[in-house]
């Protein structure tokens, strides 16, 4: 049996020794003599050493593969690589940060094992040592994108998995190029038991995801899963179209009534009116902005990465 082992990496220079020794201590621990692991470590766009430690670690162990990307794609491009190249029955994702134990993977693979489940996912228990203000707007994300959606993302869910090969195989038929991985993972369905840790600190380097990055990865998850959004701006348009009708009736009648058809008082009031309705609906054109656009790059069909170097099989 293969276990194919993928390792997104993007600047990862001083975390990637730590990485692969924790990776060889799993091989190395594996009581199994018919298992066998190949790492296969993508490098999207890093410009620090990335590359350079992944040849030396290709060229003193033959069960590392890698593919380099010719610019920054992102870690969903790079996880969508990994999956096309691993071979294994048995296939994981995990960070090159050490925020994804490796310590936990003989575990994944007995749960495996089993028979019971087809993926064994890990979620983070706790955010302890994340900065309180996007634990609190995470916390939120999860909460709407579960009320919006048909599916059910976990709270905490990492992008860290293992995973059978139908599992796999079912994960790379999708083919949009504007990818959502936890979306996607909840969506193809199959049997997950998942694996609860405590938050790890990054092993070196800092984080790649800013607080702007991960308001614009939340915004693809929302538009990606659900057309909520657009039922909402629908909502709101006949909202605001029957409170003004309702308005424009109360002052034809008080009109009526008082005999008095102009009048100069109101501009202030009219001007706020009428700046927070054409907000509104700029809001709205925006959300079906966001959906036309999406339109638009899956029309361009563009692959969703370029490689180049890879190392050959």
């Amino acid at each position: 049996m293969l276990i194919s082992l993928i390792v997104p990496c993007y600047n990862e220079e001083g975390s990637l020794p730590i990485l692969y020794e924790a990776l060889c201590n799993v091989r190395q621990s594996d009581p199994s003599a018919d298992r066998y692991y190949e790492f296969i470590f993508v490098n999207d766009g890093s410009r620090d050493k990335t590359s350079e430690i992944i040849k030396e670690f290709a060229k003193n162990d033959k069960s590392v593969k890698y593919v380099f990307f010719s610019r920054n794609f992102g870690k969903e491009a790079a996880m969508y690589a990994g999956m096309e190249k691993a071979k294994g029955d048995y296939v994981a994702i995990l960070d090159a940060d050490m925020q994804d134990p490796p310590s936990l993977i003989p575990e994944m693979i007995n749960d495996l094992d089993s028979g019971e489940y087809d993926i064994i996912a890990a979620r983070r228990v706790t955010r302890k040592g994340e900065p309180k203000i996007r634990s609190f707007f995470a916390r939120c994300f999860y909460k709407l994108i579960n009320r919006m959606c048909d599916i059910e993302i976990a709270d905490g869910a990492r992008d860290f998995r293992l995973m059978k090969r139908e599992v796999v195989d079912a994960i790379l038929s999708v083919k949009e190029r504007q990818r959502f991985s936890k979306g996607i993972f909840a969506w193809v369905g199959f049997r997950t038991k998942w694996v609860e840790h405590e938050n790890v600190e990054r092993a070196a380097g800092e984080t790649k995801w800013s607080f702007w990055k991960l308001f614009k990865y939340a915004i693809d998850g929302i538009v990606a899963f659900t057309t909520a959004p657009l039922r909402i701006a629908t909502y709101m348009g006949l909202f605001f179209a029957f409170a003004g009708f309702a308005y424009m009736l109360y002052y034809f009648i008080k009109a009526i009534i008082s005999k008095i058809w102009t009048e100069v008082a109101g501009y202030p009031s009219l001007l706020c009116f009428i700046l927070f309705i054409g907000g509104l609906m700029l809001m709205c054109l925006g959300i079906i902005g966001e959906y036309i656009g999406r339109i638009y790059i899956e029309a361009k069909a563009r692959p969703i990465y370029i490689t180049s170097e890879e190392s050959k099989d």
